[in-house]
């Protein structure tokens, strides 16, 4: 099957382009090398209107030019694959609407790259960091035969999960981790926009999100898990056996979620140890691939870093920042505690679903489906 557009690139839809989230999708897909936008859709209010007469930009620099005079179609699989052929659907839906739109999406042949979390926990849906556990998206193939799609859902995690999820990855190898205490400091930008009002956040500190808490504890487990056979392939994920305890709370930051972590290891390691792991850490699956940083993980060594404002940008968005690593005393000679940060809605949103579709398309070479 011939899925390359006549650009030479492969056609694709973003579901939900009006939000926040959509419009970094839009930003990041602009002049992508493998991607190229065919279709928007909106809710029933944006419906038929001009994306730039229907859309408030919110994020930095401006519409696309190529964006702005295109029309924003119903969130309806087939009027989205009449206007245009499209192969993947990157979704900013939340989570309501995700719930019906997006398996229509995938039982229409489309590969949908989700940012909701209706999906994740699902056993049968990968829920994917690449430099984490790029092997998950081998249960893309259960999912079809089971649902009996031709497309898919492929989910991103929480935008909280990332950079601990990151973080976790190469100690987890190294070393066996056995519990992790975590503290987010969550920016507004995660809540959407308008998000939070500003007489609730301004000169406070909120110590509830909604969801957020189990969010972290539950996919931090499925993301560092392994894939479960059932004689004819990957069928499941089997959980990380780490027992993960999470406190959530929003700050007034724009963008950036910083979560701090104190984790017990299965074996010794001091913190000259685990920076060296955490320095050298690289995945092959991701490898030169557009939206992959050249270096996943970036150690920082100043005591008062990493900084939302500072460091979010590290690796245009796609790094997962770490510093303050120390002995945690709490574990004894297992113990070790640090700070991560990663930006929420680059990494650990429209970014992070961009590298599972590069992964995908090139890796596991489905460009010939």
């Amino acid at each position: 099957m011939n899925i390359m557009s006549t650009s030479g690139k492969i056609p694709v839809a973003v579901l939900g382009a009006t939000g926040a989230v959509g419009q970094r999708f839009i930003q990041l897909l602009q002049e992508h090398p493998f991607f190229e936008i065919a279709a928007l859709t909106a809710s029933d209010r944006s419906e038929g209107k001009r994306y730039a007469d229907a859309t408030r930009w919110v994020i930095e620099g401006d519409i696309p030019p190529a964006i702005q005079d295109m029309i924003l179609l119903p969130t309806d699989a087939p009027a989205v694959m009449r206007h245009a052929p499209i192969v993947a659907a990157f979704s900013a839906l939340p989570n309501e609407a995700a719930q019906a739109a997006e398996p229509a999406f995938a039982q229409a042949g489309a590969l949908v790259f989700s940012n909701a979390s209706f999906h994740r926990m699902h056993p049968d849906v990968p829920l994917v960091i690449p430099e984490v556990n790029a092997d998950h998206l081998r249960l893309l193939r259960h999912q079809q035969r089971a649902r009996g799609w031709s497309g898919g859902i492929i989910c991103n995690t929480n935008c909280t999960v990332s950079g601990p999820a990151m973080t976790l990855r190469p100690l987890y190898d190294a070393f066996g981790v056995k519990r992790v205490f975590a503290v987010s400091l969550q920016a507004q930008s995660g809540a959407g926009y308008p998000g939070v009002p500003s007489l609730d956040i301004t000169d406070n500190v909120l110590p509830f999100i909604k969801g957020e808490e189990d969010k972290l504890e539950a996919e931090a487990r499925k993301l560092l898990g392994t894939l479960r056979d059932d004689g004819d392939g990957p069928a499941g994920v089997a959980d990380a056996p780490i027992a993960v305890s999470a406190h959530c709370n929003r700050v007034p930051v724009i963008d950036g979620h910083i979560v701090t972590l104190s984790i017990e290891l299965a074996s010794p390691a001091s913190p000259d140890d685990v920076t060296r792991v955490l320095r050298d850490y690289r995945r092959a699956e991701v490898s030169g691939l557009p939206t992959a940083p050249e270096q996943p993980i970036v150690v920082r060594s100043e005591p008062d870093r990493p900084q939302p404002r500072r460091d979010r940008m590290a690796g245009n968005g796609m790094s997962a920042v770490v510093g303050r690593v120390r002995a945690e005393p709490l574990f004894g000679d297992c113990g070790v505690k640090c700070v991560t940060l990663a930006h929420n809605t680059i990494r650990g949103a429209a970014g992070g679903s961009i590298l599972n579709a590069e992964v995908l398309f090139k890796v596991s070479g489905l460009t010939e489906r």
